[in-house]
């Protein structure tokens, strides 16, 4: 058999040209390394998106079982766990290669966000030591917070979203090592008006306990004090291993990521992308922005394997 697009993603892009394909009968599967739904399940499950268009404020977990659903119904061929691991050249097509089998298919959509990723760590005396025994760099559920003392470190949108996340339910503290926030002004004012406590202008010199985390030390402009804390947070980024795209015969900027024009189109024939893992100028990373370049990708694509009379 062989597809009309296969869509190597399944984040919120990804998902998102799979609606699209479908929308325009093409025959479509998308292949993801991990489990589906991307930073969103697998980064920030608990932070609350307030700026995607139809909803006041979801849960990034919530988001992403909706994308999914919807990419079903619509009939999308979708398999997890599934690592691409080459795009070769067939006859008038393109075969991928991936750790479970061979797929043909007439073009392709990178859609990998950050691809394999995994959050930055701070580095700090006993960070190794205690995770997964209360140091943390994804917020549980709500429920498991209660009663617990949380410290969040990070100053972007996403330890904001969880900090407030948290104080919603537990006593919480976010610790940044700048005097300013470097998130949505809305998030910043979310923050000011929360109960969430704010120390500024510190680091995390170590993070202390017996079997389990009991407090961290931290200092702040010199001044060095211990933080009693049941759970401790760490977001402060992720680190991306974009390597496979080296291997993919597509051109890539100085930072990595793949070159597209206009149409998301990249150096290679019937290969297209969209999302984090593209760049051009003036480009946003947001998530309403890769499902715009996905749609725009699905088009683009379709034309080139369909080639309508008005392409």
């Amino acid at each position: 058999m062989t597809y009309d697009v296969i869509i190597i993603g399944a984040g919120p892009s990804g998902l998102t040209a799979g609606i699209y394909a479908r929308s325009k009968m093409m025959k479509t599967l998308i292949l993801d390394a991990a489990e589906v739904g991307g930073q969103l399940t697998a980064l920030y499950p608990e932070k609350g998106i307030h700026n995607y268009p139809g909803f006041e404020r979801i849960q990034a977990r919530k988001l992403s079982d909706k994308m999914y659903a919807q990419a079903e119904s619509m009939e999308c061929e979708i398999r997890s766990h599934e690592k691409v691991l080459e795009i070769k050249d067939g006859k008038e097509e393109l075969i991928i290669i991936t750790s479970k089998g061979e797929y043909h298919t007439k073009s392709v959509i990178i859609a990998v966000g950050m691809g394999m990723f995994k959050p930055k760590r701070m580095e700090a005396k006993g960070e190794e030591e205690f995770e997964d025994k209360g140091l943390t760099y994804i917020l549980p559920v709500k429920e498991e917070l209660v009663g617990k003392k949380v410290v969040m470190f990070g100053g972007g949108n996403s330890a904001i979203d969880m900090a407030l996340v948290a104080a919603t339910v537990t006593d919480t503290t976010i610790v940044h090592r700048r005097d300013e926030f470097r998130a949505d002004e809305s998030n910043v004012a979310a923050l000011r008006e929360s109960r969430v406590k704010k120390i500024m202008n510190a680091a995390l010199v170590s993070v202390n306990g017996d079997s389990r985390v009991r407090s961290v030390t931290i200092d702040q402009n010199g001044k060095v004090f211990d933080l009693e804390t049941d759970l401790a947070v760490i977001n402060i980024g992720i680190s991306s291993d974009l390597e496979d795209l080296k291997k993919w015969n597509i051109g890539l900027t100085e930072s990595g990521l793949i070159n597209v024009d206009f149409d998301m189109r990249t150096s290679r024939p019937g290969v297209f992308a969209c999302g984090d893992v593209v760049d051009y100028p003036g480009k946003h990373k947001q998530i309403i922005t890769g499902c715009g370049e996905a749609c725009t990708a699905v088009v683009a694509a379709y034309k080139f394997v369909k080639k309508p009379y008005w392409a």
